[in-house]
């Protein structure tokens, strides 16, 4: 099969799924903002510089902060409590959400392929919103309870993540899946860049728990426009209109598979061109994972700012990362439309430019710390750029094997959150060992990362649809 999509084009965006792309855009923006959270807050919530009474957190074993029940130690200057977190335990605080999200993934996938995407995308947002509310107080019960919480508000959102391409695979039209996949995606960017821009200024003003309870209050709003607006193909919603609904129906050539058919899980594990999008999920997640979770840390540590500053700062990059992520699935389509460039072209293209510019930024950063402002424009241009793989292998599954996209992207997610867990809770004890020395490994080690996942993609990567997962050898796998 031809690997160049059809060309008909269609009513775009005065039609109904580019409102759907915005409600996604406003789902990722909640996750997002509820995971980051704990970012920003988490200098607040350990910050111990303003009580010279109480002895420096970092100094704590890992296993005795965690046999602590952790009661709070003393009160922030809004009445906050302030707790005894070492960077070990911070790391694995961190790392948390992404066990949850992992046991989620691929299961939840699977099902939302089956039993429709909507109202399993919503309960994990519902049930994320509801845990975040609830952080704080399981922050008073002890450190144990805060990572129970995050696990299981990480499989919540596994839920949610997972599914959102069961919906595009019946939306999206093969010409507009890099713009409305971006338009979606780019919610996370700019959840990040709001969480991070206001989470300071909400710690010194309200106190820390407010970022959570803002936030929460957010999304639980978001799930009644989910639940409203939201349904799983454009055969059952009862506002499409009738062109739309030829339009897209007619520009989905590969039908929905049926949900009594297996999943050819064989197949897909002797698939090198999935293997190439498993490996690049792995190595952008390895230093975008960083960026999110430590990038506050990083500023204030490293650039001596207060927490305001802080957030403020370390909200810019997603400024970015939210235009880059728009721009990128725009060009990508125009390039496409016009057929200046093949799809596997197009798709190595924007891979090769979100892998290789991220980390050559990462690798001259540890030599610029002495300058600011030359610190600031690297940390904007890393996450910036890597969100150009958002129209490079992200949604390679998309094309490769458009019926078992959701159940792919849960797989491809899962490698991605493999490899958050292990360079943040890495980022945790390599910078308690030595911040300065620790801070250069962590980048270095992300740049080669990346490296990997650039080489393996651009060797074995292909935008055509496979074998195993055309209809006419269904009943064969």
């Amino acid at each position: 099969m031809d690997e160049k999509p059809c060309t008909r084009k269609g009513p775009e965006f005065c039609s109904l799924r580019y409102g759907l792309a915005l409600i996604m855009h406003f789902s990722n923006f909640t996750m997002i903002t509820q995971r980051v959270s704990l970012s920003i807050a988490i200098i607040a919530m350990v910050n111990s510089t303003e009580h010279h009474s109480v002895s420096n957190a970092s100094t704590r074993p890992l296993a005795d902060t965690l046999n602590n029940p952790s009661r709070p130690i003393k009160e922030f200057n809004t009445g906050a409590s302030v707790y005894e977190w070492s960077p070990e335990t911070q790391g694995i605080i961190f790392s948390s959400i992404n066990y949850g999200i992992i046991l989620t993934l691929i299961p939840s996938g699977y099902l939302a392929g089956i039993f429709g995407a909507k109202y399993m995308l919503g309960a994990g947002l519902l049930i994320s919103s509801l845990l975040t509310l609830f952080t704080p107080l399981a922050a008073n019960f002890g450190v144990t309870l805060v990572i129970v919480i995050r696990t299981v508000q990480g499989m919540a959102q596994g839920m949610a993540w997972t599914g959102q391409f069961t919906i595009w695979a019946k939306w999206a039209p093969p010409l507009e899946r890099s713009k409305l996949t971006s338009i979606a995606g780019s919610g996370v960017a700019f959840g990040s860049f709001i969480i991070l821009c206001v989470g300071g200024l909400i710690c010194q003003a309200l106190g820390w728990p407010f970022i959570f309870y803002i936030f929460g209050s957010t999304g639980c709003v978001c799930c009644f426009l989910w639940f409203t607006v939201i349904y799983d193909d454009p055969m059952h919603h009862p506002c499409i209109s009738t062109r739309e609904k030829e339009h897209i129906m007619s520009s989905l050539t590969q039908k929905p598979s049926s949900p009594r058919r297996s999943v050819p899980i064989k197949a897909m594990v002797r698939c090198l061109p999935l293997w190439a999008i498993f490996m690049g999920f792995f190595s952008h997640f390895w230093l975008c994972t960083i960026i999110i979770t430590y990038l506050p840390t990083y500023i204030s540590s490293v650039l001596h700012v207060n927490i305001r500053d802080s957030g403020v700062l370390s909200s810019l990059p997603f400024i970015a990362a939210s235009s880059c992520t728009l721009l990128g699935g725009q060009l990508a389509d125009f390039l496409l439309s016009r057929n200046l460039l093949r799809l596997i072209t197009v798709r190595k293209l924007f891979s090769s430019l979100g892998l290789l510019l991220p980390s050559l930024c990462a690798m001259v950063l540890p030599f610029v710390t002495s300058s600011y402002m030359t610190t600031i424009i690297l940390l904007i241009l890393i996450p910036g750029t890597s969100n150009l793989c958002d129209s490079g292998f992200i949604i390679n599954t998309l094309d490769i094997a458009p019926r078992y996209s959701s159940f792919l992207m849960g797989i491809s997610r899962g490698f991605g959150l493999i490899a958050g867990i292990i360079s943040s809770t890495a980022t945790g004890f390599l910078i308690s060992e030595n911040s300065e020395s620790g801070w250069r490994n962590i980048f270095f080690l992300s740049a080669a990362v990346n490296m990997f996942g650039l080489v393996f993609y651009l060797t074995f990567g292909q935008a055509k649809i496979q074998d195993w997962a055309k209809e006419e050898n269904l009943t064969r796998l």
